[in-house]
């Protein structure tokens, strides 16, 4: 039943999301009819628009549902649905615009486009807003609650007690305590009495309203909760297990399933295929727009070193990627063509601490090599890397086999993510720090990694190859 009813309600909510951004566009016609047609010109009738709304509707029906803004959020706080809503607003508008622009709707402005995306956020936001000053204010007169059994009495447990004490306006009330021997029936742990134990558990749950049961025990536990599950499961009252079974130091813990196998996740690096796949469509986006735009660049930088030296106008290496995985890696050749085979007789000049080499002065480049290095112009073939799925435009720098060999355990971390053209590293020091320091630049990055991050790093990009700051 209340499966049932939070189906209803999210299909509901649907429906009202889908209208408010109908409203949103026609609002968004009248807002730049209003203000902007003095300077701008005015607009062609509304209903020449409305071709647009089968278009707007499905795509915003899409990513709505792509970024889980259905799923319950009774215990997330209101800026994360925020956040759910403006991803939604970001990549639905960024479809239209591509979808306007490919069509070639002339009579669709991009002034246009950008009121109504801003109107849409807005208004989708004081929505959820006043669904949970609702949610409160019909809380606050004890409805809407859902009745908790909570199966423990350790410290774990005794901290989901506190934290839904904490937070009222989830909704969920703590009905009692579930341990596993009798002589703890009847105490009080943090104010919240112990009902029943293990082994009565399906009579403690029909004798009373409980809506849900949280297993939050101890690892020894483990083998008694099965029988205690499947009572419940009995009764069709839901179940959750609490996964913080252990106390991972970086990891980061997730649950998912393979094909109805329930799977818990940890891992060190971001698992949010909605950011993971937008970064992903960025970095084909502008690597080929870049390679396109820049060919000019490319045609007389491989002219020049053909000009200037014998040799390949590409140097190729093998590079290790995403967990190890190595790849051919592009630059343009600024060295001699032997300069492999010279690195032996030029060893004790290395300028780097750690596996890696590097020259500041090195004998080996040519006099067009200097010069495309120093303005990273020798990174840019890069971009097919990037194009192909090896590295992405921001990541660690790929090191090559031999370096990895090299490195200490909690060095191969930086391995897990998927290499880049740029890092923290070359925006915050490149060549002037040491090898441990860029190690932990790298591990800082993959531990707080997020869009917004990948674009200050782009950003600060581009002063550092201008200004050739720590170039070698």
């Amino acid at each position: 039943m209340l499966k049932e009813r939070a189906r209803f309600i999210s299909r509901l909510l649907f429906l009202s999301d889908i209208l408010l951004t109908i409203l949103s566009f026609i609002l968004a016609y009248w807002a730049r009819q209003f203000f902007f047609s003095e300077k701008f010109g005015r607009l062609f009738p509304l209903s020449q628009y409305f071709q647009l709304l089968p278009i707007i509707i499905l795509v915003w029906a899409f990513f709505l549902h792509f970024h889980k803004t259905y799923k319950s959020y009774r215990t997330l706080p209101l800026l994360r649905e925020f956040w759910d809503l403006l991803k939604v607003t970001l990549c639905s508008g960024l479809f239209l615009i591509l979808f306007v622009f490919t069509v070639r709707h002339q009579f669709v402005s991009r002034l246009f486009i950008g009121t109504f995306l801003i109107i849409n956020f807005v208004v989708l936001c004081l929505e959820r807003g006043a669904i949970r000053l609702l949610a409160q204010y019909v809380r606050r007169r004890g409805r809407n609650y859902r009745n908790v059994l909570v199966v423990g009495t350790g410290q774990r447990a005794i901290r989901l007690v506190k934290k839904i004490e904490e937070n009222a306006h989830w909704g969920l009330k703590v009905e009692g305590l579930i341990d596993k021997y009798p002589s703890f029936v009847g105490e009080e742990i943090e104010g919240v009495k112990v009902i029943g134990i293990l082994e009565n558990i399906s009579r403690v749950v029909r004798e009373r309203v409980i809506d849900e049961v949280i297993f939050s025990v101890p690892r020894k536990w483990l083998d008694e909760i099965e029988e205690p599950i499947l009572a419940c499961e009995e009764l069709g009252i839901q179940v959750r297990l609490a996964a913080d079974l252990y106390n991972p130091i970086i990891g980061r813990m997730s649950l998912g399933e393979l094909e109805g196998i329930p799977l818990l996740t940890l891992s060190t690096t971001s698992q949010h295929l909605g950011r993971l796949y937008i970064k992903r469509f960025f970095d084909i986006v502008i690597s080929s727009f870049s390679l396109i735009m820049l060919s000019p660049i490319f045609l007389v930088t491989a002219l020049a070193i053909k000009i200037d030296s014998s040799g390949p106008v590409l140097f190729r290496q093998k590079r290790v990627g995403l967990n190890g995985r190595t790849f051919t890696f592009y630059k343009f050749r600024s060295m001699v063509k032997d300069a492999e085979e010279m690195r032996e007789q030029i060893e004790h000049l290395n300028e780097m601490s750690g596996p890696v080499f590097k020259v500041r002065d090195d004998p080996r480049l040519t006099r067009v090599g200097r010069f495309i290095r120093k303005f990273s112009i020798d990174e840019l073939p890069q971009l097919f890397n990037v194009v192909r799925g090896d590295m992405s435009l921001v990541g660690i720098r790929p090191p090559i086999p031999d370096e990895v060999e090299k490195y200490e355990t909690w060095q191969r971390r930086r391995l897990s993510m998927r290499p880049g053209i740029t890092c923290i590293w070359q925006v915050g020091g490149r060549n002037t720090v040491n090898f441990e320091q860029w190690m932990k630049m790298d591990l800082s990055y993959i531990d707080n990694w997020s869009l917004i991050l990948d674009l200050k790093i782009l950003l600060k990009t581009i002063p550092a190859v201008l200004f050739k700051s720590g170039a070698m």
